[in-house]
C-alpha cells in the first residue's frame, strides 16, 4: 500500500468536491458498490452453505454458524487498525489491498482439507475486508459533497445489500448442483474481477489529509469518541441491530431445511431475493434521514424491523418470506441512518469513529450469530425470535436515547 500522492500535491481547502451527476461521482459510487458487492458477497457467501457444512463435518448447527462468525470476529478486531491506519497513509490503497487478499483466503479456503483450516482462511477472509469497511465510508464522507453524504451512504448500502443477496443466492443454488469447495473457489473468482474494476474506477483521495500513526493517537482518537454524548449509543446500534441480522439469517435456512417444509437448498438460496428490499430502503432512508433528521426516523426502522421478526412466527411459508423481507426492509433503512449519523458526529478521526462502530457491527454478528444457536437448540424457531426480539428492544430504548442528544446531525 502507498501513500496516496494526492494527499500531498492538491490541499484539501482547494480540491472540489464530488458531485452527484458528474462522471467522478458514477464512477465513484460504482466502484464502492463493487467494493461493497465483494465484501458482503465473500462474508455471507457461507451463511445458506451451513447446513451442509453440518453435514460435511459432523458438526452441530452453533458450530457450523462459526465458518461466518470468526471472519465477522476477525473482520471486527481488522477494524480497529485499519481506520486508523487508512488516516495515516490513505484510503483507496488499503481498500485495493483489502479486496485481492479477501479473494485469495477464499480460493484458499475452498482447498483447505478439514473444518479447523476452513475457519483460519475464513478468519483470514475477514480479516482483509476489515481494510475496505473501515475505509469506505470514511472516503464516501470526505469526498462526496456533503448534501449528498446520505444518499450515497445509502447507495454504498444498497452495494452491500446486493452483494449479502447476491453471495447468498449464488452459494445457495449452485450448492444444491456442485460440492462447496466450488463454490467457495467460484466466489473467490468472481470477487477478484470485482477487486480489479474496483482498482480501475476508485478516483483518488483529494480531501485526505494523513494523520501520523501511533497507538497513542489511536487509543486517544478511541477514548474521545467514546466520551461522546451520541456516539457510544451509536455503536450499541451496530452491534444490536446485526447481531439481530445476521442470527435470523444463520437460522432460517436451518427452519425452512426441516419439517413441516423441507425445502431444497436452491429454494433457500432464492428466498435471498427479500435483499432487494433492503437495497431499495438503504437509499431512500439515507435521503430521508437528510431531509427530516436521523433521530425523527431511526427508531421508526427498528419498529419495522419487530414487525417483521413477528410474522416470521406464523407458520405458512408465504408469511415467512413477508416477514424476512419486513425485516431486511427496516434493518438496512436503520444501518443506513446509523452509519451515515457516525461520520457527521465525528468530526475528527473519522476513520477510526467509523472503525469503532463497523467493529460493534460485526462484534454483534459473531457473538450473536452463534449465541443464537443455543436458543435454536432450546426452542427452535420460537427460541431464536425471543433472543433477536430481546436485542431490538435494547436498540429501540437506545434510539430514543439518541433522540435527546444533542449535536444530532440533523440537517
Amino acid at each position: 500500500m502507498h501513500r496516496e500522492q494526492e494527499a500531498v500535491s492538491v490541499p484539501s481547502d482547494e480540491a472540489a468536491f464530488i458531485e452527484k451527476g458528474t462522471s467522478g461521482y458514477r464512477a465513484t459510487m460504482l466502484a464502492l458498490f463493487l467494493g461493497a458487492f465483494s465484501t458482503f458477497a465473500l462474508l455471507y457467501c457461507v451463511q445458506p452453505m451451513m447446513p451442509r457444512f453440518s453435514s460435511a463435518f459432523g458438526i452441530t448447527a452453533t458450530e457450523g454458524s462459526l465458518v461466518l462468525s470468526v471472519a465477522t470476529a476477525s473482520l471486527a478486531v481488522g477494524l480497529l487498525i485499519t481506520g486508523a491506519l487508512s488516516d495515516a497513509i490513505g484510503r483507496k490503497g488499503i481498500m485495493v489491498t483489502a479486496l485481492f487478499g479477501a479473494s485469495a483466503c477464499t480460493l484458499a479456503a475452498a482447498l483447505m482439507p478439514n473444518w479447523p483450516l476452513v475457519l483460519v482462511m475464513r478468519a483470514l477472509a475477514g480479516l482483509s475486508l476489515s481494510g475496505l469497511c473501515a475505509v469506505a465510508m470514511t472516503y464516501l464522507s470526505e469526498e462526496i459533497a456533503p448534501r449528498f453524504v446520505g444518499v450515497s451512504m445509502g447507495l454504498y448500502i444498497g452495494g452491500s445489500a446486493i452483494g449479502g443477496m447476491g453471495g447468498r443466492l449464488i452459494s445457495g443454488v449452485l450448492v444444491d448442483w456442485l460440492h462447496w469447495r466450488w463454490v467457495l473457489a467460484i466466489m473467490g473468482g468472481l470477487c477478484l474481477i470485482t477487486a480489479l474494476l474496483f482498482t480501475r474506477l476508485l478516483p483518488p483521495s483529494k480531501h485526505f489529509e494523513p494523520r501520523p500513526f501511533s497507538l497513542q493517537s489511536l487509543f486517544s482518537a478511541s477514548r474521545m469518541h467514546l466520551r461522546d454524548a451520541g456516539l457510544p449509543w451509536l455503536f450499541l446500534e451496530g452491534f444490536l441491530l446485526m447481531g439481530s441480522f445476521v442470527t435470523l439469517f444463520n437460522y432460517i435456512a436451518y427452519r425452512l431445511l426441516g419439517p413441516p417444509y423441507h425445502f431444497s437448498q436452491a429454494v433457500v438460496g432464492v428466498m435471498s431475493i427479500v435483499y432487494l428490499s433492503g437495497i431499495y430502503s438503504s437509499a431512500w432512508a439515507g435521503a430521508l434521514a437528510d431531509r427530516l433528521g436521523r433521530p425523527r426516523v431511526f427508531w421508526v426502522f427498528i419498529v419495522v424491523m419487530m414487525t417483521g421478526l413477528a410474522i416470521t412466527l406464523l407458520t405458512p411459508s408465504w408469511a415467512i418470506l413477508v416477514g424476512m423481507l419486513v425485516f431486511t426492509f427496516g434493518f438496512f433503512a436503520a444501518h443506513s441512518v446509523a452509519s451515515g449519523w457516525v461520520g457527521q458526529r465525528a468530526h475528527q478521526a473519522r476513520g477510526q469513529a467509523s472503525s469503532l462502530y463497523l467493529f460493534s457491527y460485526y462484534l454483534g454478528s459473531s457473538s450473536a450469530g452463534t449465541l443464537g444457536g443455543v436458543f435454536w437448540h432450546w426452542q427452535g424457531w420460537p427460541g431464536v425470535a425471543v433472543f433477536i426480539g430481546v436485542l431490538l428492544s435494547i436498540a429501540l430504548a437506545a434510539a430514543l436515547k439518541l433522540k435527546g442528544v444533542s449535536g444530532d446531525g440533523s440537517s
